[in-house]
């Protein structure tokens, strides 16, 4: 069975250390780490957020360090900055000052062509729009084999995005779901699940978007899961950016065993599972608002079933792919200690109801975003 690479790109909202608010402060986080990390540290949509990139590896424990050197460094860059990065999908508290969108030629124009979902109708940015995700990469993989395991992973996609629910606050309220992100970034064109294309009708529907004016460019398919247009790889993108580090790890982990068993079924020509569309955006749906504390749908027939058992299935399915590449043990403990813990929503209510403050939960989160 094939060990395929791994690499995860996290999205962290700069928060200013004393009103623990979104702040403007990017580019002096970047420009600093950026003198140890070079382009693994990027910039995002809004100057209030920072992107890390790591390598592509096949080994789990080479993929954790990484992702903690490369949180460290951001951590002492935001530091100086007087701000810390926090890993949540959306942030708690509104921001402290009018967000601006990072000014690259391609941003200014998604922010003009995109205008109502950027700005409110007086021109400052809309809070509501800074969202943060964690991307998971899976390689390598050609065009044609990306999407067409896309295709067999999407009735289990729903199971990741339930597991990776971390952003039940938006502008100091409950929102009442784990995972107000997905909520917020559906409203960009193309986001949800795969549509069930072989590679040329990709190219042509591609094309199509960009030429009618939905998309910028192929970079803004914005798919649960789509072959990347700038590595060979499938990049799965139904998670919140999560604060604890096993988390992140165990999220790329289950996609990768996930994908090893289906990779198998990809170059034995089985079709996709046929799964209604009504159905898989139920699922989703019910990811996003409930979480692993509710209920989910089967990814074979549709049946409502509680989530965490989903997740075992999940687990159950991918552990060909897990034992193939040694991870089984490492995985079935950090499930276990989600089990008991809860997801990263549960964690966050828990902290709030504690002394009912939200500046406590942004604490948190950033306490263990920095957490090696």
């Amino acid at each position: 069975m094939k060990i395929l690479t791994l690499g995860v790109e996290e999205e962290f909202v700069l928060v200013d250390r004393l009103t623990r608010a979104p702040v403007n402060r990017a580019p002096q986080v970047i420009r600093r780490a950026a003198r140890q990390l070079g382009g693994q540290v990027q910039t995002e949509f809004f100057n209030a957020q920072v992107e890390v990139c790591t390598e592509a590896t096949a080994c789990r424990e080479q993929l954790r360090a990484e992702l903690s050197w490369l949180r460290s460094v951001v951590v002492a860059a935001a530091r100086e900055a007087h701000c810390m990065p926090v890993a949540c999908g959306t942030p708690a508290l509104p921001p402290g000052e009018p967000l601006t969108v990072t000014d690259t030629a391609r941003y200014r124009l998604m922010a003009r062509r995109f205008r109502p979902l950027v700005t409110r109708d007086d021109g400052i940015a809309r809070d509501d729009g800074l969202v943060c995700g964690c991307h998971i990469h899976l390689g390598s993989l050609d065009r044609r084999r990306a999407l067409a395991l896309a295709l067999h992973m999407r009735p289990w996609l729903p199971v990741l995005q339930a597991l990776a629910g971390n952003s039940p606050y938006a502008q100091r309220l409950d929102t009442g779901h784990d995972s107000w992100r997905a909520v917020e970034h559906a409203r960009w064109p193309t986001v949800g699940p795969t549509p069930v294309l072989t590679e040329p009708q990709y190219l042509a529907h591609v094309a199509r978007l960009v030429g009618d004016g939905p998309l910028l460019d192929d970079r803004m398919v914005y798919w649960h899961a789509r072959p990347s247009e700038h590595v060979p790889t499938l990049e799965i993108r139904v998670a919140d950016a999560n604060a604890r580090l096993d988390t992140v790890v165990l999220l790329a982990l289950l996609a990768r065993g996930l994908a090893a068993v289906l990779l198998d079924r990809v170059d034995a020509s089985v079709p996709p599972p046929e799964v209604p569309g009504g159905s898989l955006a139920r699922a989703h749906r019910l990811a996003a608002a409930q979480g692993l504390a509710g209920t989910g749908l089967d990814p074979a027939d549709g049946r409502a079933r509680p989530a965490v058992e989903l997740l075992d299935e999940l687990i159950g399915f991918a552990r060909p792919g897990l034992d193939a590449s040694g991870d089984t043990s490492w995985v079935d403990e950090q499930w276990r200690r989600i089990r008991v813990d809860g997801g990263g929503a549960t964690r966050q209510r828990a902290v709030f109801h504690r002394r009912g403050r939200l500046t406590d939960v942004v604490d948190e989160l950033a306490a263990a975003t920095a957490t090696p």
